[in-house]
């Protein structure tokens, strides 16, 4: 669906003339006339409007009865009266209606001084209640779930918090009970209202029925202040502000509204996982290794040691960032080593390197989608990532999409998710099967059948004067196009295409339907957004993930298709910004080639102690994020030298680090990160720095000077950091901290993406590799995948409201295998490989393909790296034998 053409209209207002987007709601339209019609029910975000409260009545020229405001929309030449003594009664009725019941506990209320009901009734009420009879009363506060408490005396039943779990998160947990004066809001079920996005019904409650537990009776509004930043607890970005008390404690955060990032929404993680900003348990001062314990020193004393440690490792030293690590940052820490240390084994990708036609494929500007493009796609295709817990405000947008514009959505991945309800085509795989399912999708997409030939003004735009790429041209009603060898020697006769499609389908672990069924959805859809995640490109089979995906991209004609466009969702919050300023061993800054091509992380860790004897790890953990649990566990026995910026204690800090740097929250950072889109974002320090610790950058800056980095200029503050990163990266170039704002800005839009370095035309079909035969499985084995939870980090475990989400391990298994198995859900099971193991609580998913087992990755305990090591695998699953 294209983006619709605004045209504008003028209408009068209270007398004023007024120019704004026909069709807009007369609430928004009259703000732009600086005329406020009051409003409860009504808010933008949640679709469209309900009429519920009647406060927003006007006249409207022409017609008899009062109007909505929020729902009716403003037509030229309309004229329209908000102060007129008929409106004025009927505004005045209802706010004295509202407070029959409402009880007057403003002083008390935590929603006091920023409450709209205050507001209200101060502007457009009465001034005095007629009501003498008791109010009606509930017991209150009752906990709607560990995070929010409601009060249901305050209750105006707005509709807003029922209509967002309805409508917005889709989770269909809240709706209104009883009748009448007794009505208020609860649980269908009436378990606790436990959901990823449910802390936002408290920002959307007008009169401070919904609180926070995390904020409740912490401070009034002017005992407080707000800063705006960007949460980086996950590839979203969401643009956030943080409610801060005395410039040294923060007490809230709630979203700031972008619709380009996160349309104003916040998943519960980055909302209330500010407590563990301050944790107890946090380290906040440096910390050096003597006599095998670990021990509070000076900066002045730490700063020498880690000098004098990776001087004497010189090039022997690696490097690996963790991915919420900001572009600053990385930039220093890979100038540091290149340049300092004459070491170019630098890495911030934990699942296995990329290739670097492939990454400068990915950033060309033609191949780059926004997030709103979401909205205005005919499809979105979801690989190998499941949103809700990778990157959770995608999947509130790929629902809007669904729900507001009736977009097409095809998921390609192993793992039944929370997108399968609403998807037109799901092409589920084996774990691994990604790759050969996008060259399957690819090759179909070559091939019109005659049932699903798309109408001729819904194909998407052709240059005639281009090579056809695999999508519909001129060809397909004659000469089949060259699809390479291995195509035609698995192809049907007539036809290479179609058998390619049938033999690429099994290796997928799907079938051949399912593939046609989604091309001939895409083949009508017209432009197509691509969600992928970097899963795809992990493990030995990566490189060939990226292609599969390339050549997706060239099928669906993405680099001519305007609103087309891929976006990946990274393993780490900055992994696109990280690439680009040359966190990665064989890139330097720009994504030009490094001056010597280093090692990636799984190379590091057998070299650790032989030809590498020191790591730094900025804000990485290897034993939890990396796969391979136990050999980067002897590899760090046998690092000579280790230093760690880090927040919490860990085992690989307490059991290996030499030195270790407090590292900032992201509460107190200054500097940029990158959305997957290509917006940079800026970082803004909203509180001081508790204890010792100091900005990471300039730990870094003053390690490169004492390492002697040649021409290292004297970093004073992190905006000059920021500048000397955008020089260093020619498609930055002239970018300024003032430009990217508080909304952020992404570097393709300006004309220095026109340096984007030059990438290898994109792979058509007949240039795949053939996938890889489906892992056999013997003796009830089964193939082992992996998957992320949202709940799995450190804000969980350090956050005390986040606890009771602590992720577990979780064994998912197919219905038919746990029948095989004798296993239920609920079951503690063991999975094991080559004499390692996990445990974990069986969950059986009806979805699942048979022969799959996924476990998550990055748990506390029973994490999944332990039986992973780079490439597919099958495990045993046991029930486990009881204690």
């Amino acid at each position: 669906m294209p983006r619709p053409e605004i045209r504008m209209i003028t209408f009068t207002v209270d007398g004023r003339e007024v120019r704004a987007p026909e069709n807009a709601m007369l609430v928004d339209a009259a703000k732009l006339g600086d005329v406020e019609i009051p409003v409860f029910c009504y808010e933008p975000k949640l679709g469209q409007p309900v009429g519920a409260c009647r406060m927003c009545l006007v006249e409207v020229e022409g017609i008899p009865k009062l109007q909505t405001g929020c729902s009716t929309p403003v037509k030229d030449g309309m004229v329209v009266t908000t102060r007129s003594e008929r409106v004025k009664e009927a505004q005045e009725a209802i706010v004295e209606f509202l407070l029959v019941n409402h009880p007057l506990d403003c002083p008390v209320s935590d929603k006091g001084g920023e409450c709209p009901l205050q507001d209200i009734s101060f502007g457009w009420g009465g001034g005095r209640s007629r009501f003498i009879e008791p109010k009606r009363h509930f017991e209150k506060p009752l906990s709607l779930s560990p995070l929010i408490a409601i009060d249901r005396e305050r209750c105006i039943l707005c509709f807003r918090c029922v209509r967002f779990s309805q409508e917005i998160a889709e989770d269909y947990q809240l709706v209104f009970l009883e009748r009448a004066d007794s009505t208020f809001v609860g649980t269908h079920h009436g378990h606790p209202y436990v959901a990823p996005f449910s802390g936002n019904i408290v920002d959307l409650c007008p009169v401070g029925a919904l609180t926070s537990n995390a904020y409740r009776f912490r401070a009034r509004p002017w005992d407080v202040e707000n800063g705006g930043s960007v949460c980086t607890l996950c590839p979203s970005q969401c643009n956030v502000t943080f409610t801060v008390r005395d410039d040294a404690k923060v007490l809230r955060v709630f979203p700031r509204d972008n619709a380009e990032v996160d349309d104003g929404w916040l998943c519960d993680r980055g909302r209330f996982g500010f407590q563990a900003i301050h944790s107890p348990e946090r380290i906040t001062a440096p910390m050096v290794n003597e006599a095998g314990s670990l021990r509070e020193v000076s900066w002045d004393r730490a700063l020498a040691a880690a000098a004098d440690g990776l001087r004497k490792a010189g090039a022997k030293t690696a490097a690996l960032a963790g991915g919420e690590t900001s572009n600053e940052e990385g930039f220093l820490l890979q100038r540091l080593m290149r340049e300092g240390l004459g070491s170019p084994h630098v890495d911030s990708r934990a699942g296995g390197p990329i290739d670097a036609d492939h990454a400068r494929a990915l950033a060309q500007p033609e191949l780059a989608a926004m997030v709103s493009d979401i909205d205005h796609a005919g499809a979105v295709v979801v690989v190998d990532t499941e949103l809700q817990d990778e990157s959770p405000i995608l999947d509130l947008r790929v629902r809007k999409a669904i729900r507001r514009f009736g977009i097409k959505v095809i998921l390609v991945g192993g793992r039944p998710g929370a997108l399968d309800p609403p998807a037109n085509a799901i092409v589920r795989t084996t774990p691994g099967g990604a790759e050969a399912a996008l060259g399957a999708l690819t090759a179909a997409l070559g091939v019109v059948e005659p049932s699903d030939a798309a109408p001729a003004d819904r194909r998407m735009p052709r240059d005639p004067a281009q090579t056809p790429v695999g999508g519909l041209d001129e060809r397909q009603h004659g000469e089949p196009e060259r699809q390479g060898e291995w195509f035609e020697s698995h192809g049907d006769e007539g036809d290479g295409r179609t058998g390619g499609i049938d033999d690429l389908s099994r290796r997928a672990g799907t079938s051949s339907e399912a593939i046609r069924n989604a091309a001939a959805i895409l083949r009508a859809a017209g432009p197509t957004v691509v969600l992928w995640g970097e899963r795809l490109s992990h493990s030995g089979r990566g490189g060939a993930g990226v292609r599969a995906l390339l050549a997706l991209a060239r099928g669906l004609g993405i680099p001519e298709t305007e609103g087309a466009g891929l976006i990946e969702v990274p393993a780490g919050t900055n992994g696109r910004g990280l690439r680009e300023v040359g966190c990665l061993p064989g890139l330097g800054p720009g994504l030009a080639d490094a001056p010597s091509a280093g090692k990636a992380a799984a190379e590091i860790a057998p070299l650790l102690g032989n030809e590498l004897s020191a790591l730094i790890l900025l804000g990485g953990d290897p034993l939890r994020t990396h796969p391979d649990r136990a050999a980067w566990a002897r590899a760090l026995d046998a690092a000579g030298f280790v230093v760690a910026f880090a927040d919490f204690p860990s085992e690989t800090l307490t059991e290996h680090a030499s030195v270790i740097f407090p590292l900032e929250s992201y509460a107190e950072r200054e500097g940029t990160v990158t959305h997957p889109d290509g917006r940079l974002q800026r970082l803004r320090q909203s509180i001081g720095h508790p204890g010792d610790v100091r900005p990471v950058w300039s730990v870094l800056a003053e390690l490169s000077a004492r390492l002697g980095v040649p021409g290292e200029p004297e970093f004073l503050t992190s905006p000059m950091v920021s500048r000397a990163l955008f020089d260093a990266v020619p498609f930055y170039a002239g970018l300024t901290l003032e430009e990217i704002g508080g909304k952020g800005g992404r570097w393709q839009e300006r004309s220095a993406a026109s340096a984007t370095p030059a990438a290898p035309e994109l792979p058509a079909p007949g240039d795949l590799e053939a996938p890889p035969e489906p892992l056999e499985t013997e003796n009830g084995d089964l193939r082992l995948g992996t998957a992320r939870s949202l709940w799995s980090g450190r804000e969980t475990e350090h956050a005390p409201i986040l606890r009771f989400l602590v992720s577990g391990q979780r064994v998912e298994l197919s219905a038919e295998d746990g029948r095989r198995l004798g296993v239920v859900s609920g079951d503690e099971v063991t999975v094991a490989r080559n004499g390692s193991s996990v445990r974990g609580v069986a969950a059986l998913r009806d979805g699942l393909p048979p022969a799959s087992v996924y476990l998550y990755e990055g748990t506390a305990e029973d994490n999944a790296t332990e039986l992973t090591g780079g490439e597919s695998t099958t495990v045993t699953v046991r029930k486990a034998a009881a204690e």
